[in-house]
């Protein structure tokens, strides 16, 4: 198969573009997303990396309504195998969105409570940490919260910097209300 060989991303790159996987129709995507999980071994990080700015970039960012099971079905096979580089492409990409973006951000909601393993969630909460925080991206940080993962000392700490920073800015939020409150219940022993 042409995946097995070993491209260089250029290569990928051209190849994605003669198989037009930015536009190719959503059935077909979901297609190639088992195709690609058959392969063994599992292609490096940089190809799953420009595969999914590939197959989903385009396709997320311009989401008005949500996704249709095809897109959801495509996603979540390949989240289920390569989420870090996903994230690391399509989440960074969310979030330097500007306006508002609800479909982005309940499909960032929905894989995060569904799909991603808990690396590419810490990955996720630092990626949202890093940007100004915003009423768009509460529920992602909500979303965080509910998996009850076990966050490494540093990002936790920064979790909490964060909202004590940002509380004057949020103080008629309830969503962010809601998010200090997860964020005592589920972290009580660490928070002080």
């Amino acid at each position: 198969s042409l995946m097995s060989l070993p491209l260089c991303h250029p290569q990928l790159q051209g190849l994605c573009s003669f198989l037009q996987l930015s536009t190719c129709p959503e059935p077909f995507l979901v297609h190639f997303c088992s195709w690609l999980l058959a392969l063994t071994p599992d292609i490096s990080y940089t190809s799953a990396a420009i595969l999914a700015e590939q197959l989903f970039l385009r396709r997320v960012l311009s989401l008005t309504q949500p996704p249709s099971r095809h897109l959801m079905a495509a996603l979540t096979s390949f989240c289920s195998k390569y989420s870090h580089p996903f994230c690391q492409v399509l989440v960074a990409a969310v979030l330097q969105e500007p306006g508002e973006g609800a479909e982005q951000t309940k499909l960032m909601c929905e894989l995060v409570e569904e799909c991603l393993e808990p690396r590419s969630v810490q990955l996720v909460l630092s990626q949202v940490l890093e940007v100004p925080l915003s009423e768009k991206l509460l529920p992602v940080l909500q979303a965080v919260l509910g998996r009850q993962e076990v966050l490494p000392p540093e990002l936790l700490d920064l979790l909490v910097l964060t909202l004590c920073q940002q509380a004057p800015a949020f103080a008629t939020s309830l969503n962010y209300a809601k998010l200090v409150m997860a964020m005592l219940t589920t972290y009580q022993s660490q928070v002080s």
